[in-house]
């Protein structure tokens, strides 16, 4: 069969197999040296920062994979965007009230985040959402500007409202959403006792709901929020304790990563109609927060799709404004300062998991065998006999004589019949086949529905350098999907189909779904390993992730650097921070490394006198073990 001489591979066809102009927002592209660059001013940098050359830096200050890369100026990014849309948006439509955003803590706490995002959010007053103590005491230590939010939701204690207060007391514009109505009395008794007129705000629970993956955060059957019978309860108690004044912000929440701008708008409908009564019952208001919500385009597909959504930015901001405005208009009701809590669309961006790849594993070698020993039984011989006969016509015919030999000669195996070098000699023709009938499909207009999978049976196993647990829990968890491509090398066409394995000892430490812009992919293209370190990229990680992380096999954080990246293109790593040792993820799980060393110590010490080492090997082995500890819980070299 003669095919065309294709044009050889480059750069431009790296980027568009990995799509990275579609989900990157402009942050990353493919260089003519076939390299991923970093622009973190969204494209306005000419050449950007390779992040092969980041990688070569970070090793020759002695950090090793895996790697966790922050750029803070992407975090500056975002949060300019963001309210630039807003801006724009709030123009357009003549709307007569500003917007404030705020980040919620718990999508990512690092601090040099959080630092970040406070820093480069105080000119837009950008504040924070916090639902535990922890995060409300990281607000008050890092919000400065008075006019920038803390919007306390989740569960609260005393403790909680007391802090609260005591925020709002120092003069920090502090409102506490009641998402239940037992907090009521907490907040009476403590406010009382204060001297505080605090700032409310009520969570409503909305009948809309969003699709994709996190659909059960709003509706019916959300866990936090007041249904209209409560609302109206809570204003009359309000009401009663001479309080209703207090209320002047609504908040509604209905899921993180909404695909979908039809239930966005749906929702700020629902909960513009709450708005509107609330005001008419003589609640001052004046504040309204969408929520969280605002998705990433982690496909690039611009679809509905659950890892994707089907609006851009100023669509999303303008929906808002123009629904908003348009029932406040009709209700005679002035238009309500804007709040969002985008959370993973501030920080998703900004992080890139790099980690190397240790090793490749082929499902067969595809030897070609020619010929057979002379004592092979009869379906071995009927099975070499096959493979002679393929041609594009008959594709369907010989996986199935292929896969009924293959089952024969291993059920013949199970019974004794055929010795294990003859089963070998089976599987190594079969998956030879499988390999040809691969090839063959690429020509064919239509592959029938038995073949579409043989890709990713074939598929090759790149062991990374990385757990899967640890640092991509939302890919094992939930089955998130993130860009994945290598980071260098992209002037060569890669050719091995590939799934990707961790370092852990788990079934489940693997990665075999991909995004693509039509669907979801089963296997990555990689290129063949060769002399040198192969490096690939886990982007838009930069929500949730690190937090969720756990401590599976013992692997703990990895190695992060801070990356600031200037107008010129020079690179300055502000920060870094040295991933877990054994010794930490040990102590962790309540393990005290000085009594581990006493106690290998004694039994190499009992080694000795039992004449099973010597003193010398003794200390070889202390040696080792101590360095074991001191250790990065990662693949070393």
């Amino acid at each position: 069969m003669h095919r065309k001489n294709l044009k050889p591979w480059n750069y431009k066809d790296s980027a568009e197999l990995y799509g990275i102009h579609d989900w990157s927002g402009g942050y990353f592209s493919v260089s003519a040296k076939g390299e991923v660059h970093v622009h973190p001013r969204a494209g306005q940098n000419k050449a950007g920062v390779s992040l092969h050359q980041v990688i070569e830096g970070v090793k020759e200050r002695g950090l090793g994979m895996p790697l966790l890369l922050r750029f803070t100026d992407i975090l500056s990014s975002q949060i300019s965007l963001l309210h630039k849309s807003f801006r724009q948006a709030i123009k357009d439509n003549e709307y007569q009230a500003p917007y404030q955003g705020v980040y919620p803590v718990k999508v990512n706490q690092q601090q040099q985040v959080i630092e970040e995002i406070t820093r480069h959010g105080q000119k837009y007053r950008h504040g924070l959402e916090v639902g535990s103590k922890a995060e409300l005491i990281i607000a008050l230590a890092h919000i400065n500007d008075q006019e920038s939010f803390i919007i306390c939701n989740g569960y609260k204690d005393e403790e909680f409202m007391e802090l609260a207060c005591y925020g709002q007391k120092m003069g920090l514009r502090v409102i506490i959403v009641v998402e239940m109505l037992s907090e009521l009395k907490l907040i009476f008794k403590t406010v009382k006792r204060l001297g505080v007129s605090p700032n409310l705000g009520v969570r409503v629970k909305l009948s809309s709901r969003a699709g994709g993956l996190w659909q059960d955060s709003g509706g019916d059957r959300s866990f936090f929020g007041l249904t209209a019978s409560e609302i109206m309860e809570m204003v009359d108690i309000l009401k009663q304790h001479g309080m209703l004044d207090c209320l002047q912000m609504l908040h509604y929440h209905i899921g993180s990563q909404v695909p979908n701008i039809r239930n966005i708008r749906t929702a700020i409908s629902e909960a513009m109609r709450f708005y509107v009564n609330l005001v008419k019952e003589g609640a001052p208001m004046g504040i309204l927060d969408v929520g969280g919500g605002l998705a990433v385009d982690y496909d690039g597909s611009h679809t509905n799709f659950e890892s994707s959504r089907n609006y851009s930015l100023l669509e999303y901001c303008s929906d808002i404004v123009e629904v908003v405005k348009s029932i406040a208009d009709d209700a005679e009701v002035g238009h309500p300062l804007l709040v969002s809590e985008s959370g993973r669309a501030t920080v998703a961006h900004h992080e890139v998991l790099l980690f190397n790849i240790l090793d490749v594993c082929r499902l067969a070698n595809f030897r070609e065998i020619s010929e057979l020993p002379a004592d092979s039984h009869l379906m071995l011989q009927n099975l070499l006999e096959l493979q002679k006969t393929l041609t594009s016509k008959n594709l369907q015919e010989w996986f199935h004589d292929a896969t009924y030999y293959l089952e024969e000669i291993r059920t013949l195996f199970r019974h004794g019949v055929i010795p294990l070098r003859q089963r070998a000699l089976a599987e190594e023709i079969f998956w030879t086949m499988m390999e040809k009938i691969s090839t063959e499909m690429k020509e064919l207009k239509f592959v029938p529905d038995e073949l579409k999978n043989i890709d990713s049976v074939l598929a090759d196993t790149y062991y990374g350098n990385f757990s899967v647990f640890q640092s991509l829990p939302d890919s094992w968890a939930i089955g998130q999907l993130f860009p994945i491509m290598p980071v260098h090398r992209l002037n060569e066409k890669p050719t091995r189909n590939a799934v990707l394995s961790d370092v852990t000892c788990d079934s489940d430490g693997k990665i075999d779904k991909f995004t693509d812009l039509h669907d979801i992919k089963k296997t990555l293209l990689l290129h063949t390993l060769n002399q040198e370190e192969y490096y690939l990229g886990v982007f838009l990680v930069g929500a949730y992730q690190e937090t969720l992380g756990d401590l599976h096999n013992l692997l703990g954080d990895t190695n992060v650097v801070a990356v600031s990246i200037s107008e010129e293109d020079e690179i300055v790593l502000s920060r870094e921070i040295q991933g877990d040792s054994v010794a930490d993820v040990l102590s962790y799980v309540e393990y005290e490394p000085r009594l581990l060393v006493s106690q290998v110590r004694a039994r190499a010490e009992k080694a000795v006198q039992g004449g099973l080492i010597t003193p010398g090997e003794r200390r070889q082995i202390m040696d080792a073990f101590e360095a074991g500890l001191r250790g990065y819980t990662y693949f070393e070299q």
